[in-house]
């Protein structure tokens, strides 16, 4: 079973990397901002990307491609204004989930090491969207996000 989700996950990587990208999106960004965060538990930690725009398309966000690091994306209102948010998780995990002995018997539950293969070549001040407009999938490139201070948190 984790090999036909390993599978999928592959096949929707490779299909992102030769996805071309949008040039005239049904959508404006007016402006482009990120942080780090930390804080909440040890070890927890993220990259908060909120991005501006304007529309009057029916337009649906769904990931975001930032730093070598993929995330969710959710649309909301403030103000009478409409942003994207970004949610990166760069947590590190807790714990220990290996077990080392002599008999490898033993070791058969341990997890392999996740390769991570990031499917675009981005500037550190640049992201990429995935959204749906009209039934398709398309992808467009945020450039000039500019980095504001990191939040902490106790």
């Amino acid at each position: 079973m984790k090999s036909a989700i390993y599978l999928f996950m592959f096949i929707g990587l490779m299909t992102c990397k030769s996805a071309k990208l949008d040039k005239k999106p049904p959508f404006k960004i007016t402006g482009a901002t990120y942080n780090n965060w930390v804080g909440g538990q040890p070890g927890a930690s993220g990259i908060r990307v909120i991005i501006a725009y304007d529309t009057n398309e029916d337009v649906t966000f769904d990931k975001i491609y930032f730093h070598k690091k993929e995330g969710k994306i959710d649309a909301y209102k403030k103000e009478g204004k409409v942003y994207l948010v970004g949610h990166i998780n760069t947590s590190k995990p807790r714990g220990n989930d290996l077990v080392l002995e002599e008999d490898p018997k033993k070791e058969v539950n341990n997890k392999l090491p996740e390769e991570t293969t990031f499917p675009y070549e981005l500037k550190d001040d640049e992201a990429i969207i995935s959204y749906t407009h009209k039934g398709k999938v398309k992808f467009y490139k945020v450039k000039n996000i500019k980095q504001t201070k990191t939040d902490f948190y106790p």
